[in-house]
């Protein structure tokens, strides 16, 4: 005998934690693990292809599996999902590196080319201690972060912005306006120490 759905308080708790449930899967952005066939023989994965660290001689070119997704100039690595439509949360924590990139790009990127270098990627850039935007190859300077054990990055799809989140304030720090045409895909390069990536994460509440 089925009872009553709204006399019936024990269903009626299942009914909101489903629906709790739902809703925050729904805010949950992205969740991807690295690509090991884009990784430039300098890089490395670990950690269940969640991470990648920098080697200054890398793996010999003939021990890599020859395909065309893989980066042969730059020691960049795309992530394994590409993004749509949504806004997207996720997280980078930064070990010994002081020069790295972090943003997203097209899928089809060039494998020639660098992220932050041409127009498909939008980029945010850490060197010689300072941060800047980079776009086309053109640099623009952040202020109010320094080098951060950890950063945020927010994609808004729909409203064409990318930006650089101080994870320790929970406040946007800087947004690009971007000019994405079609699916997209989280994007890194470093020239040394290693960065790890956490995925699949609510959008911070404020931001």
């Amino acid at each position: 005998m089925a009872l009553p759905f709204a006399r019936s308080p024990c269903l009626c708790r299942w009914g909101a934690k489903r629906l709790g449930a739902a809703a925050a899967e729904a805010r949950r952005g992205v969740s991807f693990k690295l690509e090991e066939k884009t990784a430039h023989s300098s890089l490395a994965l670990f950690k269940d292809d969640t991470g990648v660290k920098y080697g200054m001689v890398g793996l010999e070119p003939t021990q890599l599996a020859l395909n065309v997704e893989r980066f042969r100039e730059w020691a960049v690595v795309l992530a394994d999902t590409a993004v749509t439509s949504g806004r997207h949360y996720w997280e980078v924590t930064v070990k010994r590196s002081q020069q790295f990139r972090v943003g997203v790009a097209d899928v089809d990127i060039s494998r020639d080319s660098c992220i932050g270098v041409d127009a498909r990627s939008w980029v945010f850039t850490y060197a010689q201690r300072k941060w800047h935007t980079m776009l086309a190859n053109e640099k623009a300077p952040i202020e109010g972060i320094g080098h951060p054990e950890k950063v945020g990055l927010l994609l808004e799809y729909e409203a064409q912005k990318l930006s650089l989140v101080d994870v320790s304030r929970v406040a946007v720090v800087h947004t690009l306006q971007t000019d994405f045409q079609g699916p997209v895909v989280p994007a890194f390069a470093l020239w040394d120490g290693e960065l790890l990536t956490h995925s699949g994460l609510e959008v911070p509440k404020g931001l």
